[in-house]
């Protein structure tokens, strides 16, 4: 029985799996829509939507909170995202500030024509 069991496993080991997604929310936030599987997108969108949230929510905090929020961000990306970091918190979050969530959308593709794999392409709403 899978009882409380969250993820995606995508058939890749743990470093794997944290590197693509790391890599894929980075990618989302450099060119605002990516084009992946439905599973990925699927194990993506809510950490991608968390630190949206995390960004917005630092927008009205202390300039503690807001160092606190960004290194946050960055530990969850990676030593080489902070071109990303400060264009999630300087353009992105000022975007969403009104908005309480659903800040990306996924929009089916059809199938890949190689092994029939469904494509969805992940977007950041534009508002």
């Amino acid at each position: 029985m899978r009882h409380q069991v969250k993820g995606y496993r995508l058939g890749r080991s743990g470093g794997h799996r944290a590197a693509m997604r790391k890599t894929m929310i980075m990618q989302l936030f450099e060119h605002e829509k990516i084009q992946t599987t439905l599973a990925k997108a699927k194990s993506v969108q809510p950490d991608a939507e968390r630190m949206i949230t995390i960004a917005r929510n630092s927008l009205n905090g202390s300039e503690v909170e807001k160092v606190n929020a960004r290194r946050q961000i960055a530990g969850q990306l990676g030593n080489a995202s902070g071109e990303i970091v400060r264009k999630l918190f300087d353009d992105i979050a000022p975007r969403f500030k009104t908005r309480p969530g659903g800040y990306t959308r996924l929009l089916k593709l059809g199938p890949r024509l190689g092994d029939n794999a469904e494509m969805v392409l992940l977007e950041l709403v534009s508002e």
